[in-house]
C-alpha cells in the first residue's frame, strides 16, 4: 500500500507571495492548524518543499 502524509499548515499566507499562496490552496489547506492526507507522491513532496516553512508532515503507515 502507499505511504500517506499528514501536511499540517503551522503558518499564516499572510504577505507570502502568490506562488506560496497558490502552493498552500493546492494541497487543500487555508489557515493554521488545518490538515490534510495526501498520497505520497513526487508532485506532493516537491509542493511540500516549496512551502516548508509553513507545514509540518507526518509519515502515516496506510
Amino acid at each position: 500500500m502507499a505511504k500517506k502524509l499528514r501536511i499540517t499548515q503551522t503558518g499564516s499566507v499572510i504577505d507570502r507571495p502568490l506562488r506560496q499562496k497558490a502552493t498552500i490552496k493546492a494541497l487543500g489547506l487555508g489557515r493554521p492548524n488545518y490538515n490534510v492526507i495526501h498520497n505520497d507522491t513526487p508532485q506532493i513532496r516537491g509542493m511540500i518543499k516549496k512551502v516548508s516553512h509553513l507545514v509540518k508532515v507526518e509519515e502515516l503507515e496506510a
